[in-house]
């Protein structure tokens, strides 16, 4: 198995490496990082070939009571050290690529950053607080921005800072031959030196064939019976008990270029295809496809829609019965149950704001750009309803801030940068009315892991953020040793409490079940990858559901920028991006169980 050229050895998750942030896109595939692993934060490039940043950290307001005073007039605080979201490699919030206002400018990337797995936060330190306008920005309809007022606490958010990337994982060097490349594709070879105690590796899938100049493999969905995966032209699905093919794989005209984040209930996706090999061809090809069955459903061709509109990118998110495409300066909700066009949102009328991205799941969140180069440039978000794309509520975004990524829908999580200030600030929001819940408010640098992407304004798909009703759980960056879950109260943005990752290594948390915080644990160099289980009330330390074998932890620390799932017992890894390299087969997916 190869990293991308230029790469030292690292994966999305390598070992040892610090805990990825919630990194920006990976470079296209035509043309692999050649950066260390360390995750973006909320910017990347705009052009596709420069690779992501470090990610953001999370620091607390300088001063408490409420979000805390103004660090400065009309800011979130004042700047204090690099995020971990690199907010610095954004020129400005509504630069985006592809997705969002004017696509020119191009975001530098920070030294050392990279797609993939670990990597420092940008911004580190103290949070800063938001500044409440003294007349609150007027609220379009169908934009998503903050609403600032002149009034409470709660409308000012709290911002903090974040460090710079760092390489993380290592590759596992293959020889080429077979499905999983020098130990083929039979179990019983990678279980031979299987300790007591030690999970079982349940398959393992060899990545097919890519371009030279790369291809992207983003898509995973893991259910109780189907693993399915997106890579190059092609989509497989696997049984998830042992990794028999569970239907022939469907191959595509062209390369695939975007997958809906979620499935429906009943197991239904869609994938999007370029309608060309040209590098300018567009991404504007919808397949529906069944998981279980493998069979494809209802197509649909994406139109462009207004002057600046372009799909040469997607993002696709469902939510309830609605498929959500986004693109530069529009989006469109579609019917999953036979592609109809629902409802559209593009530049208001008056050619103040534009869509920016989008969330699905369990609420449609939608991000705008206002005023672009004009004084009172600021973003927006709402919430829209899935069926019609009606707006539910707004919040204004104050001048400088910039949404980067949504850390949970239910509740409203939302991670914010101010780039010029080097600041970060994560709130959560009141359900339905979105007025601010809280702010977080403790001095600390935090590192979910992104896995790449070529959308700069992608807002989901972080791994290692986890959310209850009343609690935010919120993996720590360490630059040596063990890492921590820190628990954070929603209702006052405190520590409730913090546990430490066993063994000096990194853990993420992946969600909330049972009353516990699923969390994955990295592989190191001596020690596989764990599934861990943590008590939402705390005081206790990580109970292992599963712990992978060592004989194989050099081959999942060599999955590059990777996508986890923790379903029904079984742990499910695989690779978002393919080399091309013809040196040896690259890995694709990995499954564990007992």
């Amino acid at each position: 198995m190869t990293q991308p050229p230029n790469q030292p050895p690292q994966g999305g998750f390598g070992a040892p490496q610090d805990p990825p942030p919630h990194g920006t896109p990976p470079p296209p595939p035509q043309q692999p990082p050649a950066q260390p692993a360390g995750q973006p934060g909320y910017g990347y490039p705009q052009q596709p070939p420069t690779p992501p940043a470090g990610q953001p950290g999370y620091g607390y307001p300088q001063q408490s009571g409420g979000f805390g005073p103004p660090q400065q007039p009309g800011g979130f605080g004042q700047p204090q050290q690099p995020g971990p979201y690199a907010p610095q490699q954004q020129p400005g919030p509504y630069t985006q690529p592809q997705y969002g206002y004017p696509p020119q400018q191009q975001y530098p990337t920070v030294p050392g950053g990279g797609p993939g797995g670990g990597g420092r936060n940008p911004f580190k330190g103290k949070p800063a607080v938001l500044i409440g306008a003294a007349v609150a920005l007027v609220l379009v309809a169908g934009g998503v921005v903050w609403a600032v007022t002149s009034g409470g606490d709660d409308d000012k958010p709290v911002a903090k800072h974040t460090s710079s990337p760092g390489p993380s994982a290592s590759a596992d060097e293959g020889d080429g031959s077979g499905n999983g490349g020098s130990r083929g594709d039979d179990p019983e070879d990678f279980n031979a030196d299987r300790q007591p105690g030690e999970a079982k590796v349940l398959w393992y899938k060899g990545a097919p064939d890519a371009p030279g100049n790369g291809a992207e493999a983003n898509g995973m969905w893991v259910t109780d019976k189907i693993a399915a995966k997106a890579a190059y032209k092609q989509l497989f699905g696997y049984n998830v008990a042992n990794g028999s093919q569970a239907w022939e794989p469907i191959t595509f005209p062209q390369e695939i270029c975007a997958t809906s984040k979620q499935a429906t209930a009943d197991g239904k996706i869609v994938v999007a295809y370029k309608e060309g090999v040209k590098d300018t061809a567009k991404c504007n090809q919808l397949v529906e496809v069944d998981l279980n069955t493998g069979e494809k459903g209802w197509t649909r061709n994406i139109k462009e829609e207004g002057l600046f509109d372009s799909s040469l990118s997607l993002e696709m998110y469902i939510s309830k019965n609605t498929l959500i495409v986004g693109r530069s300066q529009s989006g469109t909700g579609l019917s999953m149950s036979d592609g109809h066009q629902l409802w559209t949102k593009k530049e208001e009328e008056d050619g103040v704001c534009f869509p920016q991205a989008f969330t699905g799941g369990s609420k449609v969140l939608l991000s705008m750009g206002c005023s672009a180069g004009k004084d009172t440039e600021h973003e927006r978000v709402e919430e829209l309803d899935p069926d019609t794309g009606k707006t539910k509520w707004t919040k204004e975004i104050p001048k400088g801030w910039s949404l980067k990524r949504v850390y949970s829908t239910s509740p409203v999580v939302l991670y914010l940068t101010n780039e010029d200030k080097k600041q970060w600030n994560i709130s959560t929001l009141k359900n339905g009315s979105g007025t601010t819940r809280s702010q977080v408010d403790i001095n600390e640098s935090f590192s979910p892991d992104c896995p790449m992407s070529i959308i700069e304004s992608e807002l989901q798909g972080c791994n290692g953020t986890a959310a209850d009703a009343d609690t935010l759980y919120l993996p720590t960056e360490a630059d040596t040793g063990a890492n921590e879950i820190v628990a954070v109260n929603l209702d006052t943005g405190k520590e409730r409490w913090r546990v430490k990752a066993p063994a000096e290594s990194s853990m993420l948390p992946l969600r909330v079940e049972g009353g516990n915080v699923i969390a994955y644990q990295k592989p190191t160099y001596e020690a596989g990858g764990a599934v861990l289980s943590i008590p939402t009330s705390g005081g206790h330390k990580p109970t292992k559901l599963l712990q992978h074998p060592a004989s194989t932890a050099d081959i999942e620390n060599g999955f590059y920028s990777a996508e986890i799932a923790y379903v029904d017992g079984r742990f499910v890894i695989s690779t978002t991006q393919l080399t091309g390299s013809d040196k040896a087969q690259e890995k694709l997916m990995m499954a564990f169980g007992k």
